[in-house]
C-alpha cells in the first residue's frame, strides 16, 4: 500500500520534489537503487520477481512511479507486470506515456518527461490527464484522494518547501512517520510508514531536482523489523528540460 507526494513546478528553487514509500511483502526480492548495467542513464531499484521497478528516473529527463489500485476483485495472476511499464519508459523503449492498458492489474502511474507531467490509470476505465503544477498525493486510490496518510504526507512536504534551509533528511523523516491518526480500515487508515514483518514499508525514496536540472535521489531500505538495511544516494542532471 504505497504512498507518495510530489511538488511539481510548485517552488521557485525546486522543479520537482518527490517523496515515496514502497510497501511490499518482505519476501519479494528487490535490488537496491543503482544505475542499471544495461542502461546506465537509468537510476532505479529493481523488482527481481518481474524485472521492472516501482520508481525510477533517467538522465534524459524522465521519471516514473507506479502504485497499485485497491479494488475488491482479486488480482489477475496472468496480467502483465506493472513495473514493466516503468522499465520501458525509463530505458527509452517507450517514448511517451504508455496507453492505460487493461492487460495490467489496476494501477496508477505518474510520469514526467521534460516539462510535462501526467497521471495515468486504467481503473475504473483508462484515463490519462496532465498533472498541473502544485503539490499532489497518491496512494492506492485515485490522485489526491484524501486518505489520512496522503493528506499528512502532502502537508509534511508543503512544510518542508516552506523552510529556506530544508535538507533531504527532513523529507526522509516525513516518510518515517508511523503514526496512525484514524480508525479507518486498512488501507485507508494505514500510516505513512507501515511496520509489519510480512507486508510493510520496504524503502523510502526522495527525489529533488532544482530549476537548473541538478538532481539527487536517495533511497533508504528497511528490514522486516523496520530496521535500516542500507542507504543509497545518487546525483544526476537533467540537462535538457524541454519536452
Amino acid at each position: 500500500m504505497c504512498v507518495l507526494a510530489l511538488a511539481w513546478q510548485a517552488h521557485p528553487r525546486w522543479r520537482l520534489v518527490l517523496v515515496a514509500n514502497r510497501d511490499e511483502r518482505h519476501d519479494r526480492l528487490a535490488a537496491p537503487l543503482a544505475r542499471w548495467s544495461e542502461a546506465d542513464h537509468v537510476l532505479a531499484g529493481r523488482d527481481l520477481a518481474s524485472g521492472g521497478t516501482w520508481l525510477g528516473l533517467s538522465e534524459t529527463g524522465r521519471l516514473a512511479v507506479v502504485t497499485n489500485r485497491h479494488v475488491e476483485a482479486p488480482a489477475d495472476p496472468g496480467a502483465l507486470s506493472r513495473g514493466g511499464l516503468l522499465r520501458n519508459i525509463l530505458t527509452g523503449e517507450d517514448h511517451s506515456s504508455p496507453p492505460p492498458s487493461l492487460r495490467f492489474n489496476p494501477f496508477n502511474l505518474i510520469t514526467i518527461a521534460g516539462t510535462r507531467a501526467a497521471f495515468t490509470t486504467n481503473f475504473p476505465q483508462p484515463d490519462t490527464r496532465p498533472l498541473a503544477p502544485g503539490i499532489h498525493g497518491l496512494s492506492n486510490a485515485t490522485l489526491n484522494t484524501a486518505w489520512p496518510k496522503v493528506v499528512r504526507l502532502k502537508q509534511r512536504l508543503a512544510e518542508w518547501l516552506g523552510r529556506a534551509d530544508a535538507q533531504t533528511d527532513g523529507l526522509l523523516d516525513a516518510l518515517a512517520d508511523d503514526e496512525t491518526t484514524t480508525t479507518a480500515p486498512h488501507p485507508v487508515g494505514s500510516p505513512i510508514f507501515i511496520r509489519d514483518r510480512v507486508f510493510g514499508t520496504r524503502c523510502s525514496t526522495v527525489v529533488t531536482v532544482d530549476t537548473a536540472g541538478e538532481g539527487l535521489i536517495v533511497e533508504r531500505r528497511f528490514t522486516a523489523e523496520a530496521k535500516l538495511a542500507g542507504e543509497t544516494s545518487l546525483r544526476f542532471r537533467w540537462a535538457d528540460l524541454q519536452a
